[in-house]
């Protein structure tokens, strides 16, 4: 499958974070893309709206899954030599079977304490061996205990080491859940829109990392979701902080209502640094 060059050029400024007037990209790719939630839209007057990608990372996967594309640019390039023949164009895309497809739908969990929950009505306890998780994929026969913390990691190094962050939960039983793989994140939401537990979100702090808690998770749970902030947030961002993850972020929505996030946003405006999720595997 070639995935059209006009189609590529307009993909790419959207990866290096540009906006684009929808108008300009009118195509069934699109749809695709804004249905799966990686391309997202935004209005910008009564009739005229724009299109942006909150999570870069989603939309690479989404690239390679559909089309075995690695790297957008050089496609581009390939694309853009008159003489560039169809088996030039299935190279630099690695396959030219490539195709999206779902092998099977559900989501990962991980507990560093066991979590006695239900499937199918039968108590089934997450506990998985350090070094593997359990998979989810009866979804919709899966509960878990009133009193149970849904924790969102937006890091997988953060997932695969959740006893590294017992220190955080003193308080509460947390229960872990990935936003990876990615194509899995629709199964994910879907569940925690049809649970009551509260959902805490564990990303990134920096813009990059709110866009997709705001977009992803708070615009759909609302009150049942919020963003985890350690008490020693500025510390970290002063001196851990990476002024790359900083530098060509933007915010994609300016109506942040969150007392917390707002405060979090000026530190992160104050120091122009942004923050790895990682940090917290450290105990600082």
């Amino acid at each position: 499958m070639i995935l059209p060059l006009p189609i590529a050029e307009k993909l790419l400024l959207l990866e290096r974070g540009q906006q684009l007037p929808a108008s300009r990209l009118k195509h069934a790719l699109a749809d695709e893309l804004r249905e799966e939630g990686i391309i997202l839209e935004r209005l910008s007057g009564r009739t005229k709206s724009t299109l942006y990608i909150a999570d870069s990372g989603a939309f690479k996967s989404w690239l390679f899954n559909k089309y075995a594309i690695g790297d957008l640019q050089a496609y581009i390039t390939t694309a853009q030599n008159s003489d560039a023949t169809r088996s030039e164009l299935i190279e630099v895309s690695n396959n030219s079977k490539a195709v999206a497809r779902r092998t099977f739908k559900g989501f990962l969990v991980n507990s560093y304490m066991p979590v006695v929950c239900k499937l199918n009505g039968v108590p089934f306890t997450v506990h998985p061996q350090p070094g593997s998780f359990q998979f989810i994929c009866d979804t919709e026969r899966f509960t878990v205990p009133d009193n149970a913390v849904i924790v969102g990691l937006e890091n997988f190094e953060s997932f695969r080491s959740v006893e590294k962050l017992k220190h955080h939960f003193v308080d509460c039983k947390p229960l872990f859940v990935s936003r990876y793989p990615q194509e899995q994140s629709k199964d994910l939401l879907r569940w925690l829109q049809s649970v009551p537990n509260a959902y805490l979100h564990m990303g990134d702090y920096d813009l990059a990392g709110i866009n997709i808690y705001y977009q992803e998770y708070k615009k759909h749970l609302n009150d049942r979701a919020s963003f985890y902030i350690p008490h020693n947030i500025e510390e970290l961002l002063e001196y851990y902080g990476n002024r790359q993850l900083y530098d060509g972020q933007r915010l994609n929505d300016a109506e942040i209502r969150e007392p917390q996030v707002q405060t979090l946003l000026s530190l992160i405006h104050k120091y122009k640094k942004g923050l790895e999720q990682e940090i917290l595997l450290t105990g600082k």
